[in-house]
């Protein structure tokens, strides 16, 4: 028996003041062997993400399944409401589940999906956006540039540009070429030894970007996650081409551009932690939040245009005629 009327039934719609989601998932089972360090990396990269977002930003943090010191930090930060939504699972489902499975649940327009080992410099969340208005048909954009990603997934970039409907050459960032390396040496690839080695650099209304994505960390358009990614579980752990099939390529599928911002913003911090990048978080504390004034974007629905609701009402109204007519002495009784 319901007594009364539930008082939200007379509020407004929900007002949407952020346009801007990172989803962060974090499994760290123990602080044995692999994982010895990983309470302070994860701790870092947090910290690192508060501070560097402005107000138009909220956080997701999906612990997955980690133990329990995880799990009470998680609830610390969540109380102090430096991170928006926690949501926790009491067994490790795989990270592309559970990070897809977060950001579909997200309403905003940009959504960042982020290992739990990245280290992020001031200013980053205005570049990527930077780039995605500039580039209206982008897709992702990382805040991490990897100069051999020419060939990854970017079709739909190289169409543009023999379309010529985007800016293209190989030029030369050497102000790239220590942060470069500390990537490589991150992921134990050969460093770069020419600090004028040419990097693929496409523009478009003034802005310059990157060719290529690194899924490390990167900004999607929240469109993908419901268009061109799969729609079933992938059901792994973490690799065997999870993050490619259900991120990359989809992008690339929409026919969307996969870019990274001119400069580093973002660094791979691996499984420990080194004074430099204490360092870089020590500089990001000298920087105040910025707040963001103006409303947000409304999104549209992908699946129910004004012509398919106008479609469904006809059919809907025809069906139910039909029906009456087919059984109007059984309606009468």
């Amino acid at each position: 028996m319901r007594l009364g009327m539930n008082p939200q039934k007379e509020e407004k719609k929900v007002i949407l003041t952020t346009n801007h989601r990172i989803v962060i998932v974090v499994y760290i089972p123990n602080e044995e062997g692999f994982y010895k360090d990983s309470l302070n990396v994860f701790k870092l990269c947090l910290d690192s993400l508060i501070r560097t977002i402005n107000s138009s930003a909220a956080i997701t943090v999906v612990n997955n399944g980690s133990y329990d010191k995880v799990s009470d930090i998680l609830q610390i930060y969540l109380k102090e409401k430096k991170i928006d939504t926690l949501i926790s699972h009491n067994v490790n489902i795989g990270k592309i589940d559970a990070q897809i499975g977060a950001a579909r649940g997200a309403r905003e327009k940009y959504i960042t999906l982020t290992d739990a080992d990245i280290l992020f410099d001031y200013g980053w969340q205005e570049k990527v956006e930077e780039v995605f208005m500039a580039f209206p048909n982008a897709g992702s954009v990382s805040p991490i540039p990897v100069r051999t990603g020419l060939y990854a997934g970017t079709s739909s970039v190289l169409k543009q540009i023999l379309l010529r409907k985007i800016k293209f050459k190989f030029i030369p960032i050497p102000e790239n070429f220590d942060s470069y390396n500390k990537f490589l040496t991150s992921i134990n690839w050969d460093l770069d030894e020419d600090k004028n080695i040419k990097w693929p650099v496409v523009e478009n209304r003034g802005i310059s970007a990157i060719i290529g994505s690194a899924h490390q960390v990167l900004t999607i358009d929240r469109d993908i996650l419901f268009t061109t990614s799969p729609s079933n579980p992938s059901l792994t752990l973490v690799g065997g081409n999870s993050e490619h099939n259900y991120v990359d390529v989809p992008i690339d599928k929409a026919g969307k551009l996969r870019l990274s911002t001119i400069h580093n913003f973002a660094y791979h911090i691996g499984n420990t932690v080194e004074e430099w990048m204490l360092d870089v978080q020590s500089e990001n504390k000298d920087y105040k939040k910025n707040k963001i004034i103006g409303k947000t974007e409304v999104l549209s629905d992908l699946f129910n245009s004004r012509f398919s609701k106008k479609k469904y009402v006809l059919k809907k109204m025809i069906v139910k005629k039909a029906f009456a007519l087919l059984y109007a002495k059984e309606l009468k009784k």
